[in-house]
């Protein structure tokens, strides 16, 4: 490890800003540092927005810092208003500690947070004790409203209305920076560009109430694909590591299907793969950097759903793209055979696959000569689906060039 820690962190795209470049580069140097992101449980499943800080405290870990992973099962009761247009949907205390659960389980696959080397928490054990009154006098009297109305987040919210429930919010974040630092010695809170106001308030807050300079904010970029979109997002939804909200295959298939532009970039942020090995994919075009798409694809899924549900992603994708034999691994979509023999129309056959999100955008394709049934166009979306269409390896419905599914009859 001759290269500096943060000098790494921005070689592999893990750097938007910091409070103190060279202040954060002689921390990492000199001593074991305590850093916290944090994840509020607002769904039950992590998404890939997520990955790049969870990614960048996993590099963090391996080069012997010590990260502190924090669900925000009390945050999440008020609900974060950054980038947000109307409030978040206010969920149950119960609904947020069954969340809390399952991200617990998912950070736990990526960063080591046995007490030793990590530390998982949740800002609940500590904002359920507060006394309302005490916090507006030992933490309140420390925010400025004219500043935090200067925020961009807050800027944004005032134009659609905003509560005095979120606009708590920047005071409980920096609060937790308070806690950790209190309770751990953290002295370094990373996060999503976003959060820097919240993140810089809290460090404030600890210079204050401590009396100490010695604590650091360090920012990732927000990722956006190269045309603009958000990362993640898909014209279904957002793509989540929970196998049950987003399959194994559809999460393969997400990464097969980057821009090349992205693909590099990519390589470095969401993989454990060397710089120098991801070097050999830098300046292949075209059809040549497919090769590079399918190795980010397969290491994302492997480190995402584990090494067998990788290869079956990947087997999966090889039968139904690359004119392979073998279909086992292929997304399969279970039908009754008496529905077949009575005939299925194929938009709703389309849509009962998931392969599309609405019976509109299936017309819509099949004007445009995007679907097709056993490798053959349909050219009128009042077509029936029936037994004629059953094969030995099934009915294969493909939509588009990037989506297919195969019905198994039973």
């Amino acid at each position: 490890m001759s290269q500096d820690t943060l000098s790494y962190l921005k070689s592999r795209g893990f750097f938007q800003q910091c409070t103190d470049e060279e202040t954060l580069r002689k921390m990492f140097a000199e001593k074991k540092v305590h850093l916290y992101a944090g994840f509020d449980p607002t769904n039950n499943s992590l998404h890939l927005g997520h990955l790049i800080p969870i990614m960048a405290m996993a590099h963090l870990q391996k080069r012997g810092h010590f990260p502190i992973a924090l669900i925000g099962g009390g945050t999440a009761l008020i609900g974060d208003p950054t980038g947000k247009v109307e409030s978040r949907k206010i969920l149950t205390l119960e609904q947020i500690q069954n969340n809390s659960a399952a991200l617990k389980l998912q950070l736990e696959k990526f960063v080591v947070l046995d007490g030793k080397d990590g530390l998982l928490v949740n800002n609940y054990d500590w904002l359920k004790e507060i006394n309302y009154l005490t916090f507006l006098r030992d933490i309140g009297r420390h925010f400025s409203v004219n500043r935090m109305l200067s925020f961009e987040t807050y800027k944004e919210r005032m134009k659609h209305g905003l509560s005095f429930l979120e606009f708590n919010y920047l005071l409980l974040q920096s609060y937790d920076f308070l806690e950790l630092y209190k309770r751990y010695n953290c002295t370094l809170q990373v996060g999503g560009d976003d959060q820097w106001a919240n993140m810089v308030s809290g460090a404030e807050l600890i210079r204050r109430v401590e009396k100490s300079e010695g604590v650091e904010c360090l920012t990732f970029p927000l990722i956006l694909t190269s045309d603009g979109k958000k990362m993640g997002k898909t014209e279904s939804g957002a793509t989540f590591l929970s196998p049950e909200l987003t399959s194994p295959y559809d999460f393969y298939q997400y990464w097969i299907n980057v821009t090349d532009d992205d693909v590099i970039r990519f390589l470095k942020l969401y993989t454990f793969l060397d710089l120098e090995d991801i070097k050999q994919y830098e300046g292949l075009q075209y059809q040549e950097l497919n090769v590079a798409k399918k190795r980010l694809a397969f290491e994302v899924t492997r480190i995402v759903h584990g090494e067998e549900e990788a290869v079956k992603a990947r087997e999966g994708a090889s039968a139904a793209f690359g004119g392979g034999d073998t279909i086992e691994f292929m997304p399969t979509t279970e039908i009754a055979r008496k529905r077949i023999e009575t005939g299925i129309n194929i938009v709703d056959l389309v849509v009962e696959c998931e392969l599309a999100a609405s019976k509109s955008e299936v017309r819509r394709l099949i004007a445009q000569g995007g679907c097709k049934i056993n490798s053959e166009k349909v050219v009128d979306d009042k077509l029936v689906i029936n037994l004629d269409y059953l094969t030995d390896k099934g009915i294969i419905v493909a939509l588009g060039k990037k989506k297919i599914r195969r019905v198994n009859v039973q």
